[in-house]
């Protein structure tokens, strides 16, 4: 059974509107129905928000849709109730598109079985469409040197210098290689999706003003976790 409202043209009407669309965008739940469509026909203005903030709400979000079937309401000019009801039934097309499936709903009985069943179905639809959470990886990197000259400490503060999405640095030590020659050997945290770390070798690593310090890079390790 459909939802009815009387004499909506009075403030006691108005205000069973405005309380009955509490917590709702639409008479009908969260789209646009066949009742929507009936009772906004009945409404001979736009409510006043500061009395009937819910309905004025409604009332908007209808305009906005069925403007082109209520070319002067949707600017919220009054129109006889004559008119509004040679009106409603182009604006009733539209409003079945979003309504084939529904039948006479009695809006103020409990939700059916058939409602959380349909509703639950939305939701799981919802929930496989997300994108899963990308994955990340460890990677162990050896960073080298020009030569024994080259001061590590500041090597290692431009290599850190890095920022980016995706990107966590993580603990270092100072490995000999020979001849007074030490690597920086680093580990890094990287999200897969964001970051790339050949690209992070050679377009930040190897190139001015961090080259001034670094020689090469090896990946000595790349795992998932």
């Amino acid at each position: 059974m459909a939802v009815t409202f009387s004499d909506l043209h009075t403030e006691s009407g108005l205000k069973a509107l405005d309380q009955f669309l509490s917590g709702k965008s639409y008479i009908s739940g969260s789209h646009l129905t066949k009742d929507d469509v009936k009772v906004y026909a009945a409404v001979l203005e736009k409510p006043k928000a500061n009395l009937y903030p819910n309905a004025s709400k409604w009332y908007e979000a209808v305009s906005a849709k069925l403007a082109p079937s209520f070319p002067g309401k949707a600017l919220g000019v009054r129109i006889g109730g004559q008119a509004a009801e040679a009106a409603a039934p182009a604006a009733d097309a539209k409003a079945s598109a979003a309504d084939d499936d529904d039948d006479d709903l009695d809006l103020f009985g409990d939700e059916t079985e058939e409602d959380k069943k349909a509703a639950e179905q939305r939701e799981a639809a919802k929930a496989s469409t997300k994108k899963k959470e990308s994955g990340k990886s460890s990677v162990l990197m050896d960073i080298k040197p020009w030569d024994d000259e080259t001061d590590m400490k500041k090597l290692e503060e431009a290599v850190r210098s890095i920022e980016m999405p995706g990107l966590l640095w993580g603990a270092s030590k100072l490995v000999p290689v020979g001849y007074g020659i030490k690597k920086l050997q680093i580990m890094l945290t990287i999200v897969d999706d964001l970051v790339s770390v050949d690209n992070l070798i050679e377009e930040y690593l190897t190139v001015e003003p961090i080259n001034e310090h670094v020689q090469s890079c090896d990946i000595v390790a790349f795992n998932k976790i």
